[in-house]
């Protein structure tokens, strides 16, 4: 079975993972390793917002 946020490569998910914490601290949402189901649809755009942000941040500082 084919999961559509797979990684291509496979040890990038502990980096991602970090970056993902590091950008809920930012936003002060509290994730907690594993299941975070709990979290408001609110919450967790906030988190996703703020990572892309900071890879267009990155990408744009690379130019």
């Amino acid at each position: 079975m084919s999961r559509s946020n797979s990684l291509l490569n496979p040890n990038a998910r502990e980096a991602m993972d970090r970056f993902k914490m590091e950008a809920a601290g930012e936003v002060g949402v509290n994730l907690k390793q594993g299941y975070n189901g709990d979290l408001t649809s609110r919450q967790a755009g906030s988190v996703g917002g703020q990572m892309v942000k900071k890879m267009i941040q990155a990408y744009e500082d690379n130019l």
